[in-house]
């Protein structure tokens, strides 16, 4: 649906009060009955629930549950609330919509006062529930009604969601930018905007080697595989990567980590300086470049050989990179933590006090195979954990994802929160001083999915550089969504460039106008 279409539909679209005042107090001429619900995906169900309803009164009011009530389910609401409000708000039958941002539709009941209030045929079964009680005290207290709708055709949202969630990525991406008041333009301008931001990444380098082989076969005596050696090839991963990713984004990348006095040594700073990466390495006589060897047989991982000291960098050295972090002019700082001995629970607080007053601060902690912990970077502007990461550093393996993310965000204290769900996208809260919309959904942007390591690295790069430039939550997150997409669409971790991002833009935009979406 266009934002032209939108319109012919939005003066159905009133708050509480605005809804009281339209029917006026009763006893009415026109009596009114309300339907509440989520009303997340509008099924048959739900439309015979709603034609019933009419036939009951003159002016049908939808009531439906606000986002951040809704916490069935993963991902859920799978529609935002202000594009479920004008699906019901489309529909002929229905007068008026309620978006209701209390829990229980109580207050909006004795707000409003319609004259019956419609539920499903299902609250009749049993003993009545309490919130349903609840329901007809407050009717019964001014004169008001419950009546009972029949239902022989009964669908659940959630299960058809399960079964085959609908294809909306780009309205959703649509309403939220139109509530935003966020163009295509201002995507683009941002990622203009982005060459020469200052950013000082800091954190543990890695050398990602695979050592592809042939199958040989296996020894006759022992249970041990015999392949033939061809080849070696070896990667800057970790916080390296990171500073990659910035650096292909146009960014003035300062990168400070610690190193060995090794040949790996050699080949980060080779690598990151070719790409114009500013290094200041710390280099620790006492332990090796952290690197990860995966040997590869005809596209099998058989074995992951891992060269590394977890032991805490000294106090020398948390001096010397407090040091780089206090000196260094940067528009941004971020902490690319893989715990492999410069962040842990001692150096944080002190690393974390020498960021610049002005510089956004950024967190991200990758706990694939270590112990680390994002809750130990509090009250950052940015973090980027995924799921995995937010249920380890709550001990949380039961709650659904959006709670899950509210408490993450509480806890860590920080201003905005990005947390990557995998192929369903990103969910982000945020924290404002005005009223604001708390949490949004931006679903995926990956067309096809080749790989998707890298991912999280292209969204904290695209990410951070957006907030920097923009200063808009919203902007941030569906530019480091884009740019993650991208990352899946191509085998390996690759640097994003502006280029790719731009024309995802390009094909987004030309998608939303051959749908007849408003430019």
């Amino acid at each position: 649906m266009d934002a032209a279409s939108k319109k012919l539909y939005s003066h159905k679209i009133k708050t509480a009060e605005q809804l009281s005042e339209a029917i006026g107090p009763r006893p009415r001429k026109q009596k009114v009955i309300m339907c509440h619900g989520t009303f997340d995906v509008v099924h048959p169900g739900h439309v015979r629930h709603l034609l019933y309803a009419k036939t009951k009164a003159d002016i049908l009011v939808a009531s439906l549950t606000a986002d951040e009530h809704i916490k069935k389910g993963n991902m859920r609401p799978y529609v935002p609330q202000d594009l479920r409000a004008i699906n019901l708000a489309a529909m002929e039958m229905v007068d008026y919509v309620v978006i209701d941002n209390d829990p229980t539709p109580i207050r909006n009941l004795g707000t409003i006062k319609p004259d019956y209030f419609a539920k499903g045929y299902e609250y009749t079964a049993g003993q009545v529930h309490p919130k349903t009680q609840q329901e007809i005290d407050i009717l019964e207290n001014y004169g008001g009604e419950m009546i009972f709708t029949p239902g022989d055709i009964v669908y659940s949202s959630s299960a058809l969601i399960e079964l085959a969630p609908p294809s909306i990525a780009v309205e959703k991406l649509m309403t939220l930018m139109e509530a935003e008041k966020i163009s295509f333009t201002d995507l683009r301008n941002t990622i203009h905007a982005m060459k020469g931001i200052k950013v000082h990444v800091v954190g543990d380098t890695i050398v990602d080697s695979y050592t592809y082989c042939s199958m040989i076969g296996g020894m006759t005596k022992t249970p041990t595989m015999s392949v033939r050696y061809e080849k070696k090839v070896d990667y800057v991963g970790g916080a390296g990567i990171v500073a990659k990713h910035l650096r292909a984004a146009d960014a003035d990348v300062t990168f400070s980590t610690v190193l060995g006095n090794d040949d790996y040594r050699k080949f980060v700073l080779e690598d990151l300086g070719n790409v114009g990466v500013h290094c200041l390495p710390i280099i620790d006589e006492t332990r090796p470049t952290t690197n990860k060897n995966a040997i590869v047989a005809s596209d099998y991982r058989l074995l992951k050989i891992d060269t590394l000291d977890n032991r805490s960098i000294s106090d020398k050295i948390v001096e010397q990179l407090r040091q780089q972090i206090t000196d260094v002019k940067t528009q941004a700082v971020t902490f690319c933590d893989f715990r492999h001995g410069i962040f842990n629970r001692g150096t944080i607080p002190q690393l974390a006090a020498s960021i610049p007053r002005n510089a956004y601060r950024v967190a991200d902690s990758q706990v694939a195979s270590r112990w680390g912990n994002i809750l130990e970077f509090q009250a950052f502007d940015l973090i980027t954990p995924n799921e995995r990461e937010a249920r380890f550093a709550l001990g949380d393996q039961d709650s659904v994802v959006r709670p899950l993310a509210l408490e993450l965000h509480k806890k860590s204290n920080c201003k905005t929160l990005i947390l990557k769900c995998g192929e369903r996208g990103i969910i982000t809260y945020r924290r404002h001083e005005e009223d604001y919309r708390a949490f949004f959904v931006v679903d995926s942007f990956a067309e096809r999915v080749v790989d998707a390591v890298g991912a999280g690295d292209a969204l904290l790069a695209y990410a951070t550089l957006a907030q920097v430039v923009s200063g808009s939550d919203v902007i941030a997150a569906i530019l480091g969504n884009m740019a993650a997409g991208v990352e899946c669409e191509h085998d390996g971790n690759w640097p994003v460039t502006p280029e790719h991002v731009l024309n995802k833009i390009d094909k987004l935009e030309a998608q939303v106008h051959y749908e007849g979406h408003v430019k």
